[in-house]
């Protein structure tokens, strides 16, 4: 488990490949009862069979689209993972952070937005958040709009979507 303060943004921050990191790493990530919080089609602990399919459908799409999720490392320690998933025409991002790190969570949406900001084939992108995200404050500073309730696998989502015309410095 990392050591890192939730309120730290200064750590390096750095993308790696998901197939990288240790299957036991990200099944331990994926099994903690606290990510179900916000994470309703999480169903359960994870097993090697649920880690398996995970990465096919991640490796999928990156050799669909050219781009996907990544492993994310701060100071080199694993805080999650997360990325671009093309969603119809939309590039959906997101963020799954362990819990003890959640207050990384702007600082590592704001690296990712300057990938996105400079790929041509990415004009905007959304965020699917579940109902129970209450703190949205950082979504919103960045110039994030909520565009509506969609219903995803059977889950109400809250859509929001960020136009990225320049690269974000902040």
């Amino acid at each position: 488990m990392p050591n890192i303060k939730p309120d730290r943004t200064s750590g390096s921050i750095r993308f790696a490949s998901l197939g990288d990191i240790a299957p036991e790493t990200v099944i331990a990530h994926m099994s903690d009862a606290r990510m179900s919080v916000h994470m309703p089609l999480l169903d359960g602990p994870w097993g090697q069979d649920d880690y398996h399919r995970f990465m096919a459908a991640k490796d999928a799409y990156w050799q669909r689209d050219g781009l996907g999720h990544w492993a994310i490392l701060v100071d080199e320690s694993y805080v999650g993972w997360g990325g671009f998933q093309k969603e119809g025409d939309d590039w959906d991002f997101g963020l799954v952070l362990r819990p003890e790190c959640f207050g990384l969570g702007l600082a590592i949406t704001r690296k990712a937005l300057n990938v996105a900001c400079n790929d041509p084939r990415i004009e905007y992108v959304t965020f699917l958040l579940p109902p129970t995200r209450k703190h949205l404050r950082g979504l919103l500073r960045l110039g994030a709009c909520f565009v509506g309730k969609v219903s995803h696998d059977g889950e109400v989502f809250l859509k929001y979507r960020l136009d990225t015309p320049l690269p974000i410095v902040r």
